[in-house]
């Protein structure tokens, strides 16, 4: 009890502070949630939308727990969020359950507090995507298969097929690649295919049907094709339907390297490999602990499948295998991985677990860990503390993204691709994350190694954690003071103030409908979009029946200043051009870093 009271103190601070600010951010998160909104709207459940055009390109159970979310609480950043919070907390309640079967009720903690406080599972529930949703189920999926093996209860895999289903309808085919990409190897090494019997395929594989196959035949039928152009490429009225698109263009496509559009990038191969230590920290730290824990017990591992230990660890070491095999292949981004996050992290933790409880020798390989992150902690306070020297003659009130340096690495292709921009001015808008962060990275990892020089092994690792947790928090606060450069939420508020909903005005976005999705969200108007065949709605605007909300330079300049009041929003990569446009006849409203809002009359 006292230590599960500890794990919901933790995720309280950690994850469910962090729902409420910042607001959504442009691009995927708002993007993802406008699409919510508009089927919690709409009562549309089978086709995704976005500014009322088809968005075929994701699966549709995330958007179906933020629309009834949004029916509970609202249209908000809480609301929206609120299924990859609990996505979170099922991970470290599954994360305990197993590793206390596997390894013990410390290494049980361990797990939990290492899923709670990764760097990699924080930074990546900040935003509407579904791998959180994806990890959990297919973690359930393999935890009942396991089960229903082990302790010969056939009925768990009927849990194991309805896990199945649901994590295909979170992530689509990656779901059941993965799981047989572990199970079938795990089976083999094993023997347990021998008892294929019990697995319940007939009746599995047709719950798994009545559960995945409804949405996908609705959606093929909703959204058939207007022809079969040339290519994959689309043209207007000319247009392959879901089951190409969705099938084959957005993922086996996009696992060769060949989807159209081409949004996306790829890690190089050391930079994929390394950023690992990165979303797992801290706990990579003990990096050195799992590899001499896997080297001792090398001569057992051919027998390691008779105790119920060794075959969760060959499970969890397979499954781990084959998601990074699978996406070094592939097209990536940071994120795509972090169903990994799972499976390393509890094998870590068992690692962990058994090395404090061994004599002697064995808490050299803990100190030197230990030591090793103190380090880390030592400088990157010093590296914080001179990025607030350098901004120190800078009000702290300043915008970040006036003080940010656009590098555009990968193109902005990549989720991380903004912190290259960081530079030392630009501490001036984080200055409390920044010393919030160097206070805890300066004394946290100091005082695990004390404690664990002294012996006191389960107090130095959840100091490590503790640590985490601050500089987590630390990370949160971070992101709110990037609001003005990722969030177009204080534009909105301005539209809506200047013309509340219901009243007759026209939004237009210019360039990408993603630069500006949290204007669509929060405003809850449908946008003009110009130039804007591009990325997400690219290929449901060549759809016959798609709303004329695309327009060119030439029709921005039939409407402005005629009808109802305009609002045009352009990102900073085009104000030059618009303002050459527009000249005199554009009203500045706002600017939010380089962004700025335009109307076309004075108030």
């Amino acid at each position: 009890m006292r230590a599960w009271t500890l794990l919901l103190l933790v995720f309280a601070a950690v994850h469910v502070a962090a729902l409420f600010a910042p607001p959504l951010l442009d691009d995927a998160d708002a993007t993802h949630a406008t699409a919510a909104q508009h089927m919690a709207q709409s009562g549309d459940w089978v086709t995704l939308k976005v500014d009322g055009i088809r968005y075929l390109e994701k699966p549709p159970l995330p958007y179906w727990l933020a629309a009834a979310d949004y029916h509970l609480f609202g249209y908000n950043v809480f609301a929206t969020h609120l299924p990859l919070s609990l996505s979170v907390l099922g991970l470290a309640i599954l994360a305990w359950a197993w590793g206390r079967r596997a390894y013990g009720d410390r290494a049980a903690f361990y797990a939990a507090l290492s899923i709670l406080t990764s760097v990699g599972v924080f930074l990546f529930t900040r935003v509407f995507i579904p791998e959180v949703l994806l990890t959990l189920l297919l973690a359930f999926a393999l935890y009942n298969f396991l089960i229903g093996i082990e302790d010969e209860k056939p009925r768990r895999f009927y849990l194991t097929w309805a896990a199945l289903a649901l994590a295909m309808l979170a992530k689509g085919l990656v779901a059941p690649v993965f799981f047989f990409l572990a199970a079938v190897p795990y089976l083999l090494l094993t023997g347990f295919w021998r008892r294929w019997r019990q697995f319940r395929l007939p009746s599995g594989i047709v719950l798994f049907l009545v559960i995945a196959a409804p949405w996908h035949i609705l959606a093929g039928i909703r959204n058939t094709g207007a022809g079969h152009p040339l290519g994959n490429i689309p043209s207007p009225g000319n247009v392959h339907g879901f089951f190409y698109f969705y099938f084959i263009n957005e993922q086996v496509l996009r696992f060769l390297g060949k989807r159209y559009p081409v949004d996306y990038n790829k890690l190089p191969f050391l930079l994929y490999w390394s950023l690992h230590l990165v979303w797992l920290f801290p706990w990579s730290i003990y990096l050195p602990v799992v590899l001499k824990q896997a080297w001792m017990a090398r001569r057992r591992w051919t027998q390691a499948v008779v105790f119920s230990r060794g075959r969760s660890t060959w499970l969890l070491a397979i499954y781990a295998a084959a998601i990074l095999i699978f996406f070094s292949l592939s097209t990536n981004q940071e994120y795509y991985t972090f169903p990994v996050y799972f499976p390393l992290l509890l094998l870590s933790a068992g690692c962990l677990a058994r090395e404090e409880g061994e004599p002697g020798q064995a808490s050299k390989w803990l100190t030197g860990a230990q030591a090793t992150l103190a380090v880390i902690g030592i400088l990157s306070a010093f590296a914080l503390g001179y990025g607030l020297w350098s901004s120190r003659a800078i009000p702290s009130g300043s915008d970040i993204g006036a003080l940010l340096a656009h590098r555009d690495v990968a193109g902005y292709t990549l989720s991380m691709s903004h912190l290259f921009d960081l530079t030392g001015p630009s501490f001036a808008a984080l200055r409390l994350p920044a010393g919030l962060a160097a206070a805890g990275l300066l004394l946290g990892p100091v005082m695990a190694w004390v404690l664990r020089r002294q012996g006191h092994h389960f107090e130095a690792t959840a100091s490590v954690a503790f640590t985490s947790a601050v500089f987590l928090i630390a990370a949160h606060i971070a992101l709110g003071r990037f609001e003005p450069m990722l969030s177009s939420r204080a534009m909105a508020d301005t539209i809506n103030h200047i013309c509340p909903r219901g009243t007759d005005a026209t939004l237009i976005l210019y360039g990408d409908v993603a630069d500006g999705s949290s204007l669509l969200f929060y405003t809850q108007r449908q946008a003009l979009l110009v130039n804007g065949r591009v990325s997400s709605v690219l290929w449901g605007s060549n759809y016959p029946d798609a709303p004329h909300v695309l327009i060119s330079d030439a029709d921005l300049l039939a409407l402005w200043g005629n009808g109802p009041r305009r609002f045009l929003f352009v990102p900073g990569d085009t104000r030059a051009h618009v303002a050459g446009l527009l000249g005199t006849r554009a009203y500045l409203l706002q600017e939010l870093s380089d962004k700025g809002l335009y109307t076309d009359r004075p108030l």
